[in-house]
C-alpha cells in the first residue's frame, strides 16, 4: 500500500455502526489523526485494534498546521487515517484542511465512508430530501448569525443544521422569529443512541417541546423550503417594501436585509435598491 490520507467515517452514537472496513483502515494504519485522542482510543479499544503508540491529535486549533505534518508523513509512505469524535471527518469537523492540503501535495486522499447525521436526520424527517443544504452551526451571535438565519429561512431547499444543547432553545426560537410558527421542522436529538428522540411539527411546537424540556445531547435539525420560494419578486414589489422599512427609521442595510429574507433575494439586490431609494 502507498502512503495517503484515508477519512475514516466514525459512529455518530452507536458502536455497532463502525464497519469493517473502517475497522482494517485503523487498524492497518500508521498514524491515526484524532480530534478528541481519549474518544478515539475508546473506539479503538471497543473494536480490539491497539494504539499502538500511533494517535496524534487533530483539532479546531492545531488543524492547519497538523495538516503540514500528516501530509508529509503521507508522501512518504505513511498511511494515515483521520477521524473525527462521530461522522465523517471534514463535516463541521477538522478534516477539511487536511485533504486540501493532500490535494496541493499530490498526496492521495481516500475515503472510508460511514455514519452521518446529516444524512440520518434528513431521511428521518420525511421533508423533501431530493435537495438539499447543509448549513452546520450558526454563527453564535450578532450580524452574522442575523444573516445567517435570515438565509437558512430563505431557502427553498430542505435545511439541516447542527446545534448544542445550550443553544438550541435560541436556535429555533429565531428560526420561528424569522420564518413563522407555522413552518415545519424536525429536531432530532442523540441520533443513533439508545436516548434517540425526533420531534416532527412546526416551528411555534418545537419552541414550545424546547422549553418544556431540559436539552441535553447533540441536535441535528431539519427546516422546510420555503414555500413560493421560486417566484421572482419585481423591483417595484422590493422598492415599495424597501421605501416602508426606510420610513420606518431602518437604514438601508437594515432595510436591505429585512426586504431580502421577506421576499428571498439576494441582500446584494435589496441592498442596490435601498441606496438608490435613499438617493432620490
Amino acid at each position: 500500500m502507498t502512503g495517503a490520507i484515508i477519512l475514516v467515517g466514525t459512529p455518530i452514537g452507536n458502536l455497532g455502526d463502525l464497519s469493517p472496513r473502517a475497522v482494517d483502515a485503523l487498524r492497518t494504519a500508521d498514524v491515526i489523526a484524532a480530534e478528541d485522542t481519549r474518544r478515539t482510543r475508546a473506539l479503538l479499544t471497543h473494536a480490539g485494534i491497539p494504539a499502538a503508540g500511533r494517535l496524534r491529535a487533530l483539532h479546531a486549533h492545531n488543524e492547519r498546521s497538523g495538516a503540514v505534518t500528516l501530509v508529509e508523513a503521507a508522501a512518504e509512505g505513511a498511511r494515515v487515517a483521520v477521524v473525527s469524535d462521530a461522522g465523517m471527518p471534514g463535516v463541521s469537523d477538522p478534516g477539511a484542511a487536511v485533504v486540501a492540503t493532500a490535494v496541493e501535495a499530490g498526496v492521495a486522499v481516500e475515503v472510508v465512508p460511514g455514519p452521518s447525521a446529516v444524512l440520518t436526520a434528513l431521511v428521518l424527517s420525511g421533508l423533501p430530501a431530493d435537495r438539499f443544504v447543509f448549513e452546520g452551526f450558526l454563527p453564535r451571535k450578532g450580524r452574522a448569525r442575523t444573516d445567517r438565519v435570515g438565509t437558512v429561512v430563505a431557502e427553498p431547499r430542505t435545511v439541516v443544521l447542527f446545534e448544542a444543547p445550550h443553544r438550541v432553545r435560541a436556535t429555533v426560537a429565531d428560526l420561528a422569529a424569522a420564518a413563522g410558527a407555522e413552518r415545519p421542522v424536525v429536531v432530532t436529538r442523540e441520533l443513533t443512541k439508545a436516548h434517540e428522540e425526533v420531534w416532527r411539527g412546526p416551528l411555534g411546537g418545537a419552541v414550545a417541546h424546547l422549553d418544556a424540556s431540559e436539552p441535553r445531547g447533540e441536535y441535528t435539525i431539519v427546516l422546510a423550503g420555503r414555500e413560493g420560494a421560486d417566484e421572482v419578486a419585481s423591483d417595484d414589489e422590493l422598492e415599495a417594501a424597501l421605501r416602508t422599512e426606510l420610513a420606518a427609521g431602518a437604514s438601508a442595510r437594515d432595510a436591505a436585509a429585512a426586504v431580502a429574507v421577506g421576499f428571498a433575494v439576494p441582500r446584494r439586490r435589496a441592498y442596490e435598491l435601498a441606496t438608490r431609494l435613499n438617493r432620490e
